[in-house]
């Protein structure tokens, strides 16, 4: 079945830590866009409930946001390895601290790159 989500979404394994009051549990991204992201985990908080984020950007940029889970998958932790989808769907709320830096951060992976020969510069290819 195919995603009818109209969102540009990128595979991408970045460390968060998370959590409802303060961002405390550690985990990682399956996939992320503009307005959410993937957190795979074996610690799942309940649909529709408001949580923190924090990302540390590849540079050492911190990314304080607050983020609604909208959905989630629980399985045991022996399967938590061999399920694929085993964590929770978040969309973003209001960022608190480095948005910016995420848009820029996103846009630059979300842009296919590509090097001419004897350029050490990519040059970034448009697609319409």
């Amino acid at each position: 079945m195919a995603d009818k989500r109209d969102i540009r979404r990128i595979k991408k394994r970045i460390a968060i830590r998370f959590g409802i009051d303060e961002p405390a549990r550690v985990a990682y991204t399956e996939d992320i866009s503009m307005i959410g992201m993937f957190i795979r985990s074996p610690y799942i908080i309940t649909p529709n409930s408001k949580i923190k984020v924090e990302i540390v950007l590849p540079g050492g940029t911190i990314v304080e946001l607050e983020a609604r889970v909208m959905w989630a998958k629980k399985v045991p932790p022996n399967l938590f390895h061999l399920v694929k989808k085993s964590g929770m769907g978040v969309r973003f709320l209001r960022f608190h601290a480095g948005e910016d830096a995420y848009d820029n951060f996103f846009e630059n992976i979300a842009t296919p790159h590509t090097f001419v020969a004897g350029e050490t510069q990519p040059c970034v290819e448009k697609f319409l």
